[in-house]
């Protein structure tokens, strides 16, 4: 737990460091899956900040996204715009690094398909933010792409939230990623933490019980209904 937003950001961006420079040391080569929303955009810019952007050769990072909605790259709500603009263009990461979703594709099978053929490998660290629904990248509460277990991508037709269309990881790929960081603020995502972390509830309830067992990144308001708080 962290005293406030800012703390989670400087932790978080420090994990991404740590996790993709160690990648690169050994593999030459690293991979970071995205998340939109407004909790994320703090540890991105940090991300992009003169204090910790030498420390990763973003040159041989690969960019993913953990879901986009079904809107055209340059719409006010794209998951990639968002990215494009706090950490993408920030850092000058090369087109042919970036992977984005093609919400946008009359077709989403055929964008699942696309996206599904850059995923050979799991991911090496995967941002994710946490709805008030407990939901996570695009599986929401109900959601059958919870139990997911043999495509690594998949469509949604009927988000509860707009755009009912939308892309997204499944439970597979979030389950593959050799390193998740789950990030939460705010007193509205308090009861929905509590029950992921602490409740008995069944993934296709709280989708975020499918990452409880990975590193969650809590400021004091969002960790305000855990029993135990550090």
């Amino acid at each position: 737990m962290f005293g406030d937003a800012a703390a989670l950001a400087d932790a978080a961006a420090e994990a991404v460091v740590v996790a993709l420079a160690a990648s690169l040391a050994t593999l030459g080569r690293a991979s970071l899956a995205l998340s939109g929303g407004r909790t994320p955009v703090a540890t991105y810019r940090k991300l992009a900040s003169e204090q910790l952007r030498s420390r990763v050769d973003w040159s041989h990072a690969r960019i993913f996204f953990a879901d986009e909605r079904a809107v055209p790259p340059g719409d006010a709500t794209s998951n990639f715009r968002l990215a494009r603009e706090t950490l993408i263009d920030p850092l000058g990461i090369p087109p042919r690094n970036v992977h984005r979703m093609k919400g946008e594709y009359p077709d989403l099978e055929a964008a699942v398909e696309e996206y599904e053929a850059h995923l050979s490998e799991p991911i090496d660290a995967l941002v994710l933010g946490v709805g008030e629904d407990g939901h996570v990248a695009s599986l929401f509460p109900g959601s059958p792409l919870v139990g997911e277990r043999a495509r690594r991508v998949a469509y949604v037709l009927d988000s509860p939230k707009p755009p009912a269309r939308r892309l997204t990881l499944t439970a597979r790929a979030l389950a593959e990623a050799r390193k998740v960081l789950v990030l939460a603020t705010g007193t509205e995502k308090a009861e929905a933490v509590a029950r992921a972390l602490e409740g008995d509830v069944e993934a296709r309830e709280l989708p975020a019980r499918l990452v409880r067992d990975r590193d969650w990144y809590l400021d004091q308001a969002a960790a305000a209904r855990l029993s135990a708080r550090a």
